[in-house]
C-alpha cells in the first residue's frame, strides 16, 4: 500500500485548487442574539442594618411566536431590551415584593428614576440655584426602595442600550401598542425566570411612563393573568387631552393655571402669601370662573374681560396687558418665557424652580428648558459610569438617556380621539379590587401639571368603594421632584410605606 502524501504535498490531480471563501465578500453570519446579563454582589447600608443584594445588568432577547397561515414557526427574536435588576438576599425571596420601573418620554430610559429615586446608588447634582459642577459623583442611597422591595429597571426599545435585533424595523416598537407588548413581555419573562409569580408585584412609571403603567396593569391581567398589587404614578398623565390645548379644547388652559401660580410664587410674584394660599386661590378660579369666562368668547363684556385679565395677572405674575393680548389663554411655553422676561431669564418646564438665560430678549419662546439642561449632564454621566464601572456591563453602543429616534411616536390606535388610558386603569381596578394606586405630584411641574392629573382622577369610572384605593402625595418641586432633596427623602418614605401596605393588605377576618 502506498504511503499517504505529506500534509504539505500538492494533490495528485490536474484540477484547480478549491476556491477559498473571501471573508470580505462573504462575511460569516452574525451569531444569533443572546442574553448578556452580568451579575455582581453588593451591600447597602440602611440605617443600622446592612442589606446584601445581587445586581444584574444586561440585555434580554425578546422573542415572539410566529404563526403564518395556521403554521407555527416557533420563536423569532425581535428585540434586545436592557434591564437592571436588584434582588436582596432574604430567607423567602419568592414572597418579597418586586417593583418594575420605567420612565416615559416617549423615548426616555429609566436612568432618572434609577439614579434619582429608587436605586441603591444615586447621583449627587445639587438643586435649583445650587447646582454642582462636573464631574459628578454617585453616592449610596440609604432611602432606596430596595429596603422593602426588589427592583427591575426597564429601558424600552431604542432607549438606554435597548435595540431592535439586526434586520428588524425599530420603528415598529415606537408606538403605544408595540411598546406595551414589549415591556409587558419583558416583565413576564423576568417574573417567570426568577420564580416571582407569587411575589407582590408593582409597576412604577414617570410621565409617559404613568400612561404605560396604567395600560400595562390591564394588559398584564388580561393577557397573562398577572395581577399587580399596586401602581406607582409619578408626574402622572393618563389623558393627553388635559395637556394639549387647541381651538376646541380649553380644558388644559384652565388646568395649567395652578402650576403657573406655583411657579410665580417660587419667583417672588406673590409677596408674603403662602404657597398653599396661592394654590387654593388658583384652583378655585380654575375650577369655577375661568372655564365659564373662556366659554363665553366674544360674548364677554369689556368689563368682564378686563376683570378676568386682572385676576389672571395676579395669579400668574404676568402683566394684565400680556394676558389681554393672549386672549385670556396662557400657553405653557410662552409662560415659561414671559414670567421673568424683564430680568432676561426663563423658568423651567420640567421644574419651574430652575431658571436660565433668555437667548433673545424678544424671543417668543425660550430655546431650551433650563431644568432639562440642569439634569441631563449629571444623569448621563452617572448612568454611563455606573453601568460600566460599578456593575461591569460593557457595551459600545451609546446609552440613550433620552432618544429622539422614537419620534414620531405612533398613536394610531387613538385616531380621531384623545390618547387616554383612564378606562384601562379603571378596568384593571374593577377586575382586581385589591389593586392600589399611588400618585405623586410636583407643584412646579410644568410638563404634567398636578391639577390636570387631579381632574383625570376625579373622572375615573370607578364605583365609590374602589376610590379609596387611590392615594396622592404632593411635593414642592417639579417633574423629577426627587432632585429637590427634602422632596426626595419624603417621597422615598412615602413610596416605601405604600409598597409595604399594598403588599400586605389587611384581610377581613370573621369575629370570634
Amino acid at each position: 500500500m502506498s504511503e499517504a502524501p505529506a500534509a504539505d504535498s500538492a494533490p495528485a490531480t490536474n484540477s484547480a485548487p478549491a476556491a477559498q471563501p473571501d471573508t470580505a465578500l462573504n462575511p460569516r453570519p452574525a451569531p444569533p442574539p443572546a442574553d448578556d446579563l452580568v451579575s455582581s454582589q453588593h451591600t447597602l447600608r440602611i440605617g443600622r442594618r446592612s442589606l446584601n443584594y445581587t445586581a444584574s445588568a444586561g440585555r434580554v432577547v425578546l422573542r415572539e411566536e410566529k404563526l403564518t397561515d395556521g403554521t407555527y414557526h416557533g420563536l423569532t427574536a425581535r428585540a434586545e431590551m436592557f434591564l437592571t435588576s436588584y434582588v436582596a438576599e432574604t430567607s423567602d425571596p419568592a414572597r418579597r415584593p418586586v417593583v418594575f420601573v420605567f420612565n416615559g418620554g416617549p423615548g426616555s430610559s429609566s436612568a432618572w428614576l434609577h439614579l434619582g429615586l429608587f436605586g441603591p446608588r444615586r447621583i449627587v447634582m445639587g438643586d435649583a440655584g445650587a447646582l454642582l459642577p462636573p464631574p459628578y459623583q454617585l453616592a449610596d442611597n440609604a432611602e432606596s426602595l430596595l429596603a422593602v422591595a426588589d427592583l427591575v429597571f426597564i429601558d424600552p426599545v431604542s432607549t438606554g442600550y435597548s435595540r431592535a435585533v439586526a434586520g428588524e424595523k425599530a420603528d415598529e416598537f415606537h408606538g403605544y401598542t408595540r411598546d406595551l407588548d414589549a415591556v409587558g413581555e419583558l416583565i413576564r419573562l423576568w417574573t417567570s425566570r426568577n420564580g416571582r409569580w407569587l411575589s407582590p408585584k408593582f409597576l412604577a412609571g414617570e410621565s409617559y411612563g404613568t400612561l404605560r403603567a396604567a395600560a400595562l396593569a390591564e394588559l398584564l391581567q388580561t393577557r397573562f393573568g398577572l395581577y399587580c398589587n399596586g401602581v406607582l404614578l409619578i408626574s402622572s398623565v393618563l389623558n393627553m387631552a388635559t395637556l394639549r390645548p387647541h381651538e376646541n379644547n380649553d380644558l388644559p388652559t384652565t388646568l395649567f393655571l395652578p402650576t403657573y401660580a406655583a411657579i410665580a410664587h417660587q419667583h417672588g410674584k406673590h409677596g408674603r402669601k403662602s404657597l398653599r394660599t396661592v394654590l387654593r386661590e388658583a384652583e378655585d378660579f380654575a375650577s369655577r370662573d375661568y372655564p365659564w369666562l373662556l366659554s363665553r368668547g366674544h360674548r364677554l363684556s369689556e368689563t368682564e374681560r378686563a376683570e378676568a385679565a386682572h385676576r389672571l395677572a395676579e395669579l400668574t405674575g404676568l402683566s394684565t396687558e400680556y394676558v389681554l393680548r393672549s386672549n385670556l389663554r396662557l400657553e405653557s411655553n410662552h409662560f415659561y418665557t414671559e414670567l421673568l422676561r424683564a430680568e432676561g431669564r426663563t423658568v423651567g418646564r420640567l421644574d419651574g424652580r430652575f431658571t436660565g438665560w433668555l437667548h433673545d430678549g424678544v424671543a417668543e419662546v425660550y430655546d431650551e428648558d433650563p431644568s432639562y439642561d440642569a439634569i441631563l449632564g449629571p444623569y448621563a454621566a452617572g448612568i454611563n459610569h455606573y453601568l460600566r464601572v460599578e456593575l461591569g456591563y460593557a457595551n459600545d453602543l451609546p446609552y440613550e438617556v433620552i432618544s429622539p429616534k422614537v419620534q414620531p411616536w405612533s398613536y394610531r390606535e387613538f385616531e380621531n380621539r384623545s390618547v387616554s388610558v383612564t378606562a384601562l386603569l379603571a378596568r384593571a381596578m374593577r377586575a382586581n379590587p385589591h389593586l392600589k394606586v399611588h400618585i405623586a405630584f410636583g407643584y412646579h411641574d410644568g410638563a404634567t401639571p398636578y391639577f390636570a392629573a387631579e381632574y383625570v382622577l376625579a373622572h375615573l369610572p370607578l364605583p365609590p368603594e374602589l376610590r379609596s384605593n387611590i392615594e396622592s402625595a404632593y411635593y414642592p418641586a417639579g417633574h423629577m421632584m426627587y432632585v429637590h432633596e427634602p422632596s426626595r427623602v419624603q417621597q422615598s418614605a412615602d413610596l416605601a410605606d405604600f409598597v409595604r401596605r399594598a403588599a400586605n393588605p389587611v384581610q377581613d377576618r370573621p369575629a370570634g
